[in-house]
């Protein structure tokens, strides 16, 4: 897995510094998001490092990455939106994948909007969450203010590596793939550590309620 995330980094790179890197960016943000073969987090990273090179505009390069994944994402909702049965039967053909969608639906069902944001820094998860939406038919409206809140968060950090951090990842692509991970892994916690305590609060002040009065 590290060796082709090197292999994807060396590849872009020899294409960053070109004008034509922002629609590059843009198309690979897009495609990872309905097909997830290799993460869009390395052509936005790259895009960071040109800017801070002065060789592209990392407004631009933000731009380019966050609506490329924007429409990307709307493409997977439409996909699970409109073939949901033919989807539905092929997860119900196995215990395992009938599993798995129930679990996506019921995340959807009660975590929401803050699923989307956490998602949309996981490789792979993104998608599973974006078709699912999709699938289970979640409010469109919604869905599209979290997914374009999500995807300028995720484009703005990626960006702001390469722009900021470019000479410690100049060497080491593999580091800025693993921090935008970890970073991933952090903001889910903490989104659920405020789910959590809403929650709780939220329990609280029902209990706290009269149910009446005899």
């Amino acid at each position: 897995m590290l060796a082709i995330l090197e292999a994807w980094f060396d590849r872009l790179q020899d294409w960053s510094t070109s004008p034509w890197f922002y629609l590059v960016i843009f198309v690979v943000a897009l495609l990872d998001s309905v097909v997830p073969v290799v993460p869009s987090e390395t052509a936005v990273i790259l895009g960071g490092i040109a800017a801070g090179q002065g060789k592209l505009n990392v407004g631009l390069v933000i731009a380019a990455g966050a609506v490329g994944a924007m429409v990307g994402d709307n493409i997977a909702y439409g996909i699970g939106r409109r073939f949901s049965g033919r989807i539905q039967d092929w997860y119900k053909a196995k215990p395992k994948r009938a599993k798995q969608l129930a679990w996506a639906s019921h995340q959807l069902r009660t975590r929401g909007g803050s699923l989307l944001l956490t998602a949309r820094f996981v490789p792979g998860g993104r998608t599973v969450i974006t078709l699912s939406s999709g699938i289970t038919r979640q409010p469109r409206l919604r869905f599209v203010f979290f997914v374009a809140v999500a995807c300028a968060i995720w484009a703005s950090y990626g960006a702001g590596l390469g722009y900021f951090f470019g000479v410690q990842f100049k060497d080491d692509h593999t580091k800025a793939f693993l921090i935008a991970f970890a970073t991933a892994l952090g903001l889910t916690f903490l989104l659920e550590i405020v789910r959590h305590s809403r929650r709780k609060a939220k329990a609280a002040e029902e209990a706290a309620v009269p149910t009446g009065v005899s």
